[in-house]
């Protein structure tokens, strides 16, 4: 497995743990009666610093057990891939924002809309890592 597959995959269970953790708990199920924009900012900066700091120690064993893997410039190949995931995730990352942007002023207003952008976000960058960690796992040459 490559460096830069090793790192697709860190990137993808990393979104999909750290935004599942957070989604759940601003659910409607986990979400504390009068919660706060300070509830939702401490929750969401928690989040982002531990998986920031995880993927960051992370990455830094990674390239170290890789070596030279690491520092070596992409192939057409690995090129190839990450314009094919960046590719297919701009496309689930507009649908995202046109729902956010267009739709959901018209029905919701605060964190609904700002947690629903967040959600087209996280969302295109899953489908991206998804389609590179997908692309590699089945030799795709482009």
């Amino acid at each position: 497995m490559s460096f830069r597959e090793k790192i697709a995959w860190l990137s993808l269970i990393a979104m999909v743990v750290a935004y599942g953790v957070y989604f759940t708990l601003v659910s409607p199920a986990f979400l504390p009666a009068g919660a706060s924009t300070g509830y939702f900012l401490a929750l969401l900066g928690g989040i982002l610093t531990v998986q920031a700091v995880l993927v960051t120690i992370a990455s830094i064993v990674l390239a170290i057990q890789t070596g030279r893997d690491a520092n070596a410039p992409a192939d057409e190949r690995e090129r190839a891939i990450a314009r094919r995931g960046a590719a297919i995730a701009y496309f689930v990352l507009m649908v995202g924002i046109i729902v956010v942007g267009c739709v959901m002023p018209f029905s919701a207003g605060g964190w609904h809309i700002v947690n629903a952008a967040l959600l087209a976000l996280v969302a295109s960058e899953i489908v991206r890592y998804g389609v590179i960690v997908m692309s590699y796992r089945r030799g795709w040459h482009g």
